[in-house]
């Protein structure tokens, strides 16, 4: 056989094996497995999994396999403050504009005209760029009105590193992320994420209001939170399974979900080690993760307090949700920072759910 007609037939396989192992995105409605079973998962196991999750504090949790439900238990249609998984949101959408060249990631807050309420920013400050934001790591360290009490112990001193050179969970980068995008995009950013992400996976309840302001005397720059749900939260982690795509779709760039699963520094959260932070995301790194050892290589996830989780674990194609009833009673930075820093399910505990549910998948 000729070595074209060879590597032709090769090409044609390797496309087989790829759609075959493409997940089916979920129409208007999820896909329940109706026997688990006979897909390599243990019911009895399973069951025990999110027995163990309700009993720790979990108000609904879902298990999908290629884009079909495995398990799911509690309201997973209840819209509620995501928290901290804002930041996995909003990089997606980071990820469209840039690569349609409508936001330049390597664009200082000098040239883009970033300050802040006095202390202003320093000129060294100000050479931070975007995509420093991205990885948190801006070296710009001006308190903010939204932050919990350990991200105000932690904070270094103003001025003690130069921008893209260290790690610090600072909220100061992810209010400021806000402020660029919907200053260079000209969209809201429930506008934005409507549009451009909800509608093509086809969420079932995410409206473009589903996101609430917080904002005070000390930083001119917002933060801003999600309210979505469960199942919402499950095809935005499916789309990220997927590479970006969702069916024939592109909807984010696929080399910018790629960066989601490369990390070249540990992190450290509450002295442990915590895996890598790149995007906006918390990976898998050395063996390491923010939800502790044993999760699969390549694995990351979105989290927010108390546990809010979208985890996404490509080996095993593998998307799991976790949700807590922590809704803020009101939507002010002090009720909704005490509100967050009282955890339901703890993250060694969600690290105990994780590896229950891995460990119920037999095949």
């Amino acid at each position: 056989m000729p070595e074209r007609n060879r590597m032709l037939i090769f090409f044609l396989i390797s496309l087989l094996i790829d759609y075959a192992q493409a997940a089916k995105p979920p129409k208007s409605k999820w896909d329940v497995m109706k026997d688990p079973a006979k897909h390599g998962w243990s019911p009895g196991k399973l069951k025990a999994a999110l027995d163990f999750a309700k009993s720790s504090g979990s108000s609904a949790l879902m298990v999908v396999q290629d884009g079909v439900v495995v398990d799911e238990m509690g309201d997973i249609d209840r819209k509620i403050s995501s928290y901290s998984i804002r930041k996995s949101l909003i990089s997606a959408l980071y990820g469209i504009y840039s690569a349609e060249g409508v936001i330049d990631i390597n664009e200082t807050l000098e040239h883009l005209g970033i300050d802040d309420n006095p202390p202003a920013l320093t000129k060294e400050e100000k050479q931070a760029k975007i995509v420093d934001l991205l990885r948190a790591r801006s070296g710009v360290y001006h308190p903010v009105d939204f932050e919990a009490e350990y991200m105000i112990k932690t904070r270094p001193e103003r001025g003690s590193h130069p921008p893209g050179t260290f790690w610090y969970y600072n909220n100061w980068d992810f209010n400021v992320l806000g402020t660029i995008f919907e200053k260079k995009t000209g969209l809201s950013i429930g506008e934005a994420f409507y549009r451009r992400i909800a509608i093509p996976t086809g969420m079932q309840d995410f409206k473009r209001d589903d996101i609430y302001y917080m904002d005070g005397p000390i930083s001119r720059h917002r933060a801003y939170h999600f309210e979505i749900t469960a199942r919402d939260l499950a095809r935005f982690g499916l789309l990220y399974l997927e590479n970006g795509r969702w069916g024939n779709k592109q909807v984010i760039p696929e080399v910018w979900v790629e960066k989601n699963t490369h990390a070249d520094e540990m992190i450290r959260w509450h002295d442990v080690d915590a895996g890598g932070y790149e995007n906006l995301w918390w990976l898998e790194y050395k063996g390491a993760h923010l939800y502790g050892s044993g999760l699969p290589a390549g694995s990351y996830a979105a989290s927010g307090a108390g546990v809010h989780l979208v985890m996404v674990i490509p080996s095993r194609r593998l998307v799991i949700v976790n949700r807590v009833d922590n809704d803020p009673p009101q939507k002010d930075p002090k009720t909704v920072i005490a509100t967050a820093e009282k955890a339901i399910v703890t993250t060694p505990k969600m690290g105990e759910i994780l590896k229950l549910i891995l460990a119920a998948q037999t095949e």
